[in-house]
């Protein structure tokens, strides 16, 4: 059985002053969009309710899910979809709204349930 890829993503609004515009485009378009890109299988965003064992590292969490076990192959065919304007018809441009606090690939490495 192949190990799960996934992309993980820390994001929030860049201020306060950006919270609907970052809910507009980062909630309300960009997930849906990288959800269409051809091998990812899945997306789930998350906003952080409270913290444990100190403040939470992000104000959302987002994971991306991916076919195949090679980041770099997976990133290369999510980076061609992002590029092409035409890969999504309902894509709106970033409105700069977002701050990444961080992002990273991670292979599966034990499973539960």
């Amino acid at each position: 059985m192949a190990k799960k890829l996934v992309l993980v993503g820390l994001v929030e609004p860049k201020t306060t002053d950006h919270v609907q515009a970052f809910k507009d485009w980062y909630l309300g378009n960009h997930i849906e969009d990288t959800f269409n890109c051809p091998n990812i299988t899945a997306v789930r965003c998350y906003k952080a309710a409270r913290g444990f064992l100190g403040d939470p590292p992000s104000g959302y969490l987002t994971i991306y899910e991916f076919e195949g076990d090679d980041a770099e192959a997976a990133e290369k065919i999510l980076n061609a979809y992002q590029a092409d304007p035409e890969s999504w018809p309902k894509r709106e441009p970033s409105n700069d709204s977002m701050k990444i606090v961080g992002a990273g690939w991670y292979e599966e490495e034990v499973s539960f349930g």
